[in-house]
């Protein structure tokens, strides 16, 4: 049986000849937050692609070893990856709304599997979701005009509503405040720590401070390896390893 909500077993991932991942283990606990850090080109975004079957679009990827997903292996051949995607959220790294209004944004998942009745609950959902990142009362007054025209930290909210719509259960994040200023920064921050009460959630920061703040657990990428992973406070202040020690204080990386 899993320990966590994601379970993954001797996780290897290659992109052609070149080993991205090797052999990663790790336990993801349900409503946490995992930041994964490392320098650039660690892994650690191949990683969390790894855990919606992002990768499967690239057809040069191989993958070996398992991921449970609530003790499922989201690598057998039944998996429906589409219904995996429902549960296993994603917000990347550059806002992209879809070019709708903010409505038609977070209303698309709903519509497309299909998890309302009718107009007034998709209305509903639509203003719950807006509501819980805190965008709803800035767009309540064009929630039918173009998303194209929102700030880059409003569009990445309204991403994250869009992700949060279907009620997933894991939310991944991939460097989702590096396009953003310090303001919307620190909105998308607060945001993350309001929503790991209902959600799990893995983000990918090239930011060690962002890290410290909003995370619980963190994981230290190096070479496609996990060098050390634990607490945030105690990864941060007491690293077992030289290569951790090293990089978060600015050795190398």
């Amino acid at each position: 049986m899993s320990k966590g909500i994601i379970s993954v077993k001797n996780l290897n991932c290659f992109y052609g000849n070149y080993q991205a991942l090797r052999d990663i283990n790790i336990d993801i606990k349900k409503n946490t937050v995992t930041a994964l850090i490392g320098p650039s080109g660690c892994g650690k975004s191949t990683f969390l692609r790894c855990l919606n079957r992002m990768n499967d679009l690239d057809k040069n990827i191989k993958i070996s070893g398992e991921v449970y997903f609530e003790n499922q292996n989201i690598y057998s051949k039944d998996i429906d990856v589409v219904e995996l995607r429902k549960h296993i959220g994603m917000v990347f790294q550059n806002p992209n709304p879809f070019p709708k209004s903010i409505f038609d944004n977070v209303a698309y998942a709903p519509k497309i599997h299909k998890t309302c009745k009718d107009k007034s609950e998709l209305e509903h959902i639509v203003k719950k979701s807006l509501i819980r990142t805190g965008l709803y009362n800035e767009v309540k007054d064009k929630i039918y005009s173009s998303a194209l025209a929102l700030s880059g930290g409003q569009k990445q909210r309204l991403c994250i509503a869009r992700a949060i719509a279907i009620n997933p259960k894991v939310i991944l994040m991939d460097e989702p405040c590096s396009a953003l200023d310090p303001i919307a920064t620190a909105k998308i921050e607060g945001l993350i720590d309001d929503l790991k009460t209902n959600y799990t959630i893995i983000i990918v920061t090239h930011s060690m401070q962002q890290a410290a703040r909003v995370s619980g657990k963190t994981v230290f990428f190096d070479k496609g390896e996990i060098v050390e992973q634990g607490d945030t406070k105690d990864l941060f202040t007491n690293p077992k390893s030289r290569r951790t020690q090293n990089y978060i204080t600015g050795r190398f990386g």
